[in-house]
């Protein structure tokens, strides 16, 4: 993968390059231009959720609502959301995350999968700005998705361009798988367009580029990271008709 790091055009490390006539080059969160990335977290137990749900094992249903998450955090998932990925940060100022995979299974949410995982290397922010170096906390839709590599089989619209991914990345970084898949999460981003659309509704000072994508075993710019095989599990099996979410953040906001 690329480096994505939201940058503005500064001669540091950007991602992507200028396009459509935006002057930001603001992939976001692979990791910092001086970090390692996302996926050195194999070894770790994913812990699951949130007190009381961490020994939650995939396949288990867990209630009606998604563990770990409060009011305010669950009046924002859609109540027509059948599949959440829930990212658990470990504390507001760690890059290190566990992702969960619940799905809506009649009138109680089940836990279907777990993965270590990896956020901005400088944790969490309620206020996210581009070059922060930190994950947004919030409730985002994923509709998108996209790689350098062909489609694995995605439910997600699915825009594959070797190019406009690997163009991303410097010669001989060490982070060259990161975006072979990649899946948009909303956040300051127009649906229906491929994750490298550099549109930012928001303005380009919100940051942008914020995706699901490869770890590479350190913190990231403000993505979160997952192992191959937890994105080709997601690919596979987030669906648009059941209008899939992420549900993001440290523990301790995801609780609020």
């Amino acid at each position: 993968m690329q480096i994505l790091k939201e940058t503005r055009h500064t001669g540091r490390r950007v991602c992507a390059g200028v396009r459509r006539g935006v002057g930001v080059a603001a992939v976001c969160g692979v990791l910092a231009v001086t970090g390692t990335a996302c996926d050195g977290a194999a070894g770790r137990q994913a812990p699951g959720g949130a007190p009381g749900a961490a020994s939650a094992s995939p396949g288990r249903v867990v209630g009606a609502r998604l563990p770990g998450v409060g009011d305010r955090m669950w009046s924002q998932v859609p109540a027509d959301s059948g599949q959440a990925v829930v990212v658990y940060g470990e504390s507001p100022d760690s890059p290190e995350s566990t992702a969960v995979l619940y799905e809506r299974r009649g009138p109680s949410w089940e836990r279907t999968a777990s993965w270590p995982a990896h956020n901005g290397r400088l944790g969490w922010t309620t206020d996210h700005r581009m070059d922060d170096e930190q994950s947004p906390v919030g409730v985002f839709t994923l509709t998108d998705a996209g790689g350098s590599l062909a489609d694995p089989g995605s439910r997600l619209r699915y825009w594959q361009d070797d190019n406009a991914f690997v163009t991303m990345l410097n010669p001989g970084e060490t982070h060259t798988h990161d975006f072979d898949y990649v899946i948009a999460i909303d956040y300051n981003r127009l649906r229906g367009v491929p994750p490298f659309d550099w549109s930012r509704p928001d303005g380009v000072e919100r940051g942008g580029g914020i995706w699901l994508h490869l770890d590479h075993g350190d913190g990231t710019s403000a993505c979160v990271s997952l192992p191959e095989a937890g994105m080709k599990t997601l690919l596979r099996t987030l669906d648009p008709t059941r209008r899939p979410v992420v549900v993001m953040g440290d523990r301790d906001r995801l609780a609020s």
